[in-house]
């Protein structure tokens, strides 16, 4: 099978995983216990306008006629309308998303960068001392609870050593990068705007770290393991023996064969962390997805948690798809099929 005809039907299979989340969380966002109505009218609210509100958001039709109205609405683009804010949710999402999708992507970026080397130099050290240190690192990392490390960093290097601020995403009296992307860290650097750029940074590191913690740790340990497979190979003992430099077959041949494994976890990482960000976000006060589901969760509002759940959905999909496509390009021999 060709690669286009591989991409066109892995994108098609997407359309059944987006039709199953849609239905899982239109059931349950009905089957929570609460008045979500109620909570948006107020305490003061009487029975007359609570059910005027109801018809105004549909609430009065059957449920299949709900689910119906509410997925010919995803078709048009149209992910519905907070019941709380009474703002459109599509905007909202596309106020949230490069929030989360930057942060996101820092920390895996944060968490390769780190977890990437520790992995090689314990597998090239293997049960010496730079090999226990790695894993006592990755141990470290994956056995403490991401809320209890961002309030710690967040404590000792935000508010003690004044390394990072403690919240938000950029200086509040300050004007972002122009608009483009969204995500600031691109829009600055495009834009040339260097003081912005200085302003993203300092403000993303320190929950981009935190929230990389876990993710480290299981790239250190594939990582780790993949090249130990990879160096027990024949070929690398043939390599050996024809008089190829150590350096060149660990870094040509070795690292390549293992990244595959490697890359995967990356991707599957990448998918945890922007459903994980939601804890560091909370405490960050990042304005991003995470925060957006916690506040809506809070007032029941289920119209922007039915949508952040089908923009997750779409985002996992997409980066198993880009990942199988690199699968390819690191090693040749793969087909798609």
């Amino acid at each position: 099978m060709s690669i286009h005809l591989y991409l066109i039907r892995r994108l098609l299979l997407i359309v059944p995983i987006l039709i199953g989340l849609s239905l899982i969380t239109f059931g349950v966002s009905r089957l929570v216990p609460g008045d979500p109505v109620g909570l948006a009218a107020g305490p003061q609210a009487t029975d007359e306008i609570r059910e005027r509100l109801r018809e105004e958001f549909g609430l009065d039709q059957p449920l299949p006629v709900q689910y119906l109205t509410y997925v010919s609405g995803l078709l048009q683009g149209d992910f519905g309308q907070s019941l709380y804010t009474r703002r459109e949710v599509a905007d909202d999402l596309q106020r949230y998303i490069p929030a989360t999708l930057e942060l996101t992507l820092a920390a895996v970026a944060i968490a390769s960068a780190i977890g990437i080397p520790l992995g090689i130099i314990s597998a090239l050290y293997r049960n010496r001392f730079p090999d226990h240190s790695a894993r006592v690192v990755s141990l470290f990392f994956v056995s403490f609870p991401a809320f209890w490390l961002a309030m710690i960093f967040q404590s000792f290097l935000g508010l003690n050593l004044g390394a990072a601020p403690i919240s938000g995403r950029f200086p509040r009296l300050d004007a972002p990068p122009e608009p483009i992307t969204g995500l600031y860290l691109i829009d600055s650097l495009v834009t040339l705007n260097f003081e912005a750029l200085g302003s993203t940074v300092y403000h993303l590191w320190l929950p981009a770290l935190v929230l990389s913690f876990g993710a480290l740790a299981s790239i250190t340990r594939i990582t780790r393991a993949s090249m130990l497979e990879a160096l027990t190979n024949d070929s690398v003992r043939m390599e050996r023996a024809i008089g190829i430099p150590w350096r060149v077959i660990v870094m040509k041949y070795v690292l390549r064969n293992a990244f595959v494994a490697t890359l995967t976890i990356i991707s599957l990482e990448f998918g945890w962390l922007m459903a994980g960000a939601v804890l560091v976000e909370s405490i960050f006060d990042w304005p991003g997805l995470g925060l957006y589901i916690v506040e809506s969760s809070l007032r029941l509002d289920f119209q922007p948690i039915m949508g952040v759940t089908i923009v997750y959905g779409m985002i996992f999909s997409l980066v198993n798809i880009i990942t199988d496509m690199a699968y390819g390009i690191i090693d040749p021999r793969i087909r798609y099929g």
